[in-house]
């Protein structure tokens, strides 16, 4: 059994530095950047951008945000869902899923129904009430990207 818990950063702020480090090394987005939105996250009112962690014990096991737009080309359709991940070891456990619920819950409660996310998997996002939106154009990159939708009702 996998004991672990879901976070919002804003919860234990002392863990941005070590948040934001691990983000980089996973998505290979400059540390600078996850620190700024989480320092957003954590100095303003405002329910977007948002950051959250699986972490068990002391060890982060996964991760995911909802920043603005997730560096594509269709900045109408916001907040998007962003840097989901889970350590290859605790994968298939229902980890992903979890962070799913828990921020599509989190945001409902801040009053956003509606989140968009970018991804390649194809079959993934639906077993958790995703649906297939659109093809979008991911910032410098040559092939379309799927754009998923999800409403909380």
């Amino acid at each position: 059994m996998c004991e672990y818990h879901i976070m919002n950063l804003r919860e234990k702020p002392q863990w941005k530095q070590k948040a934001a480090q691990w983000f980089h090394e996973k998505w290979n987005v400059p540390v600078d950047a996850y620190l700024e939105s989480i320092e957003e996250s954590l100095n303003s009112e405002n329910p977007v951008p948002q950051w959250y962690l699986a972490v068990k014990e002391e060890q982060i096991i996964g991760g995911i945000g909802v920043i603005e737009n997730d560096f594509h080309d269709r900045k109408d359709l916001t907040p998007n869902v962003c840097a989901v991940y889970v350590e290859e070891e605790f994968r298939c456990r229902g980890i992903a899923g979890k962070m799913l619920e828990t921020v599509c819950r989190d945001m409902k409660e801040k009053g956003i129904d509606t989140l968009y996310l970018i991804t390649d998997h194809d079959s993934f996002y639906e077993r958790y009430g995703w649906e297939f939106y659109c093809m979008v154009q991911g910032d410098g990159e040559e092939e379309m990207t799927r754009m998923y939708v999800h409403r909380e009702r």
